[in-house]
């Protein structure tokens, strides 16, 4: 079982090192970022959704912008989509699942706002659909997958596609290139004194 456990982590690493080597996605990141503090500088928001442990990512991710990263300062307007379960449960029911966070999106966003999707296949329907209504309101799109991209890569403004097939190993990647645009956006928007 040990060396089970150190072979998972040695496969993180491993992974962890290949994105290192991946130049595209850190001048990706940069960017996304810089539209990031532009949205928040013009007062905008940041929105964020996905699917099972990226949902769980993506509200991981939105809570460290409203609430602090490393250090108290003003909140920032981020929210998880799907938090709102009355909501989500009574879209899903009554029309369908994969319009949960479009719907929201054309609720809730406007020109300039950043929204995030995370999807490790890069075909989840309702984070597709939830790109394609941001787009069409002039929000600034970025994508969180997998090494295909799948139907994402050729919709999102911004793909950050990470190189390998292996959801859990993805996710860790996800985590870590998120809780840098947080300490970055944190950082920029309120330095330190």
């Amino acid at each position: 079982m040990i060396d089970f456990i150190k072979s998972k982590i040695e496969d993180s690493i491993i992974l962890k090192n290949e994105l290192l080597k991946n130049e595209v996605i850190f001048i990706t990141l940069e960017k996304v970022i810089n539209d990031i503090i532009n949205s928040y500088e013009a007062g905008g928001k940041v929105l964020w959704c996905g699917n099972g442990g990226s949902a769980a990512d993506a509200q991981h991710l939105s809570a460290e912008l409203s609430g602090r990263f490393y250090y108290d300062r003003p909140p920032l307007f981020s929210e998880a989509l799907h938090v709102n379960t009355s909501y989500t449960t009574a879209v899903a029911n009554d029309y369908s699942y994969d319009i949960i966070y479009s719907r929201l999106v054309e609720a809730m966003g406007k020109k300039g706002d950043i929204l995030i999707g995370l999807s490790t296949s890069g075909n989840s329907q309702n984070i597709v659909k939830a790109i394609e209504k941001a787009n069409q309101m002039g929000l600034n799109t970025v994508s969180f997958t997998g090494e295909s991209g799948g139907l994402l890569k050729d919709i999102s403004r911004y793909i950050i596609n990470i190189p390998s097939s292996n959801t859990p190993r993805i996710q860790e990647c996800h985590m870590i290139l998120g809780h840098t645009i947080c300490e970055i956006v944190e950082s920029k928007l309120f330095p330190k004194k």
